[in-house]
């Protein structure tokens, strides 16, 4: 990755696969860069195309050389405070980080601080700038209320293997979840498109115009009136998995969005959804040791669980 003073220059070569995609979406899949972001970069120049500037309806092509200038991050952002995530893993490339429940992933209207942004510019040493001043480290995310494991990245190139391995599927995420009943088979894939309600903008649906998303599922435990899960993320779309699992009928338990919270939400005691990203595994993108982390479940959870043995005993 040249540098040329402060500006960071990224260069890409589209492949086979990604040829004819809009540069918008090009760029926001190989930087990790929210697509606003990529957006407000191509409105303002900084992408080019077959060496020329582009705007973002541009589609690019194979073999084609495709560049991004970064500006450096803006000196003024999330303040650092000591929240106490815990960290399992840090080096002088990544650290992979335990959020938990309740805790936003980074900063945003209503959420300015208390984030894990806020967290891990308190407790590591240093984080890439790519995802710009409020994403500092941000590779990929977790919903408020999902409690469990995430990588962060160090230094820029870090944050551009890390996001490569995500994009070619090779950071495997895998969750423990609870759902209401019992799938007909103990193992499982749904593969349905996932995108933006088109009757609610605030909720996520399984829609013929949403992204290709795909989740595995193997039931660890039949409960009788729910089942414990093992969840592995294909595609990484924004409530994914809570999306999917209520369109095959067995929302997770403690879902108020996509699922319901009644009579066994209440027995449980839980005042979130059951979901909790527990083991993450992928390979060092510099050293190309294997790496591998588990988190067990935090108490409300594990508590919950317990209890729903008891009454079904």
């Amino acid at each position: 990755m040249p540098r040329t003073g402060d500006l960071r220059v990224f260069n890409f070569t589209v492949d086979p696969g990604d040829a004819g995609k809009r540069l918008d979406v090009f760029l926001t899949e190989r930087t990790g860069l929210t697509r606003s972001r990529v957006q407000e970069l191509i409105a303002g120049g900084k992408a080019r195309a077959g060496g020329e500037a582009r705007d973002k309806h541009y589609r690019v092509r194979c073999g084609e050389e495709v560049v991004l200038e970064l500006p450096p991050p803006e000196p003024a952002g999330p303040r650092p405070q000591d929240l106490g995530i815990r960290i399992l893993h840090e080096d002088s490339h990544l650290a992979v980080v335990s959020k938990p429940a309740g805790m936003v992933v980074h900063p945003a209207a209503g959420h300015r601080e208390g984030t894990l942004v806020n967290a891990a510019l308190f407790s590591l040493r240093g984080l890439s700038g790519v995802g710009g001043v409020e994403r500092p480290g941000i590779v990929h995310r977790l919903d408020r209320d999902t409690s469990g494991l995430l990588v962060v990245a160090k230094d820029d190139r870090a944050h551009l293997l890390l996001q490569e391995l995500v994009r070619e599927r090779n950071l495997k995420r895998l969750y423990l979840a609870l759902v209401h009943g019992v799938p007909a088979s103990p193992l499982g894939t749904v593969e349905a498109p996932v995108g933006r309600d088109p009757r609610d903008r605030k909720r996520m649906a399984v829609t013929s115009r949403g992204r290709p998303s795909v989740t595995h599922f193997r039931v660890l435990e039949d409960l009788r009136v729910a089942s414990l899960l093992e969840v592995e993320l294909v595609t990484g779309r924004t409530h994914q998995i809570r999306v999917h699992m209520s369109y095959i009928g067995h929302p997770v338990v403690g879902d108020e969005t996509y699922g319901r919270k009644g009579r066994l939400e209440r027995e449980l005691g839980l005042s979130r959804q059951f979901l909790h990203a527990y083991r993450l595994r992928f390979n060092h993108p510099f050293t190309g040791e294997e790496m591998e982390f588990e988190d067990p479940l935090p108490g409300d959870l594990a508590g919950a669980l317990e209890r729903l043995r008891d009454m079904t005993s």
